[in-house]
């Protein structure tokens, strides 16, 4: 049963990551594409069943991504290695504003909210505690039936911090190790080459440079994963190219 638990792991990590490049970073965040009210919805849905329990309000996201594009490596950036002393702190602290901005306890100027998407008693449902506690037991009923040992039930917290895990190898890594193809004010830096890993939110640097831009490889040799997919809803009428 090895390879059922390989296949959920990797699953579980691309389809989430693709969710959160695709839909709450491009689309919400940056409207580098646009799409009808019925795909925004069912990419909300979409998000909740690839995500889980770590899912991730597209609304309080979008915000938070573009204060943090609008603040770059200053103390009012909701995640930066400059101003946080580790990791941890750093995932406390944009763990705390995302929660403020979505509980609206934080107020926030009009210009970070414009056209970000908003389904508001969903977002709420989808981020109570029950909810997330109902897809760890999801997650921990899989394990206990497909798993070959106990051990791997060590796999649980990645599975249910799934969306914290992606942000913060982007936001705490790439602001720390990387390349730097564009010379810019701030701390970006592309993790890898080909960035097999990311589905494209590797090319950090390549995105601050372009925050709009839907393809994140710029440079020779460089492959955004996620863009041939983007390329292919495309042409499916599913979503429209931003000009």
């Amino acid at each position: 049963m090895l390879w059922i638990i390989v296949l959920f792991f990797v699953l579980h990590w691309y389809l989430s990551l693709f969710a959160q490049t695709f839909f709450l970073h491009r689309y919400s965040a940056h409207k580098a594409f646009t799409m009808s009210r019925g795909w925004e919805r069912f990419f909300f849905i979409f998000c909740y069943i690839t995500q889980g329990s770590s899912y991730l309000s597209p609304w309080a996201y979008g915000i938070m991504h573009r204060i943090h594009h609008a603040y770059t490596d200053t103390e009012d950036d909701p995640h930066s290695p400059s101003f946080d002393k580790n990791l941890m702190a750093m995932m406390w602290r944009t763990k705390k504003m995302y929660a403020g901005i979505l509980q609206k306890q934080i107020p926030v100027e009009e210009k970070f909210t414009k056209n970000v998407p908003d389904w508001r008693w969903f977002d709420l449902m989808a981020n109570s505690g029950l909810s997330r506690l109902l897809w760890i037991g999801v997650y921990v009923w899989f394990y206990i039936v497909f798993a070959p040992s106990l051990w791997f039930l060590l796999l649980i917290p990645i599975h249910a911090a799934m969306g914290p895990i992606h942000g913060v190898v982007i936001n705490w890594f790439a602001h720390k190790y990387g390349e730097v193809n564009h010379e810019q004010d701030n701390t970006s830096k592309n993790l890898f080459k080909v960035d097999w890993l990311m589905f494209g939110e590797g090319y950090h640097n390549n995105h601050h440079k372009y925050p709009s831009r839907t393809n994140f490889a710029t440079h020779k040799g460089e492959f955004d994963f996620c863009y041939p997919i983007i390329l292919l809803l495309s042409k499916l009428k599913v979503i429209q190219m931003a000009k």
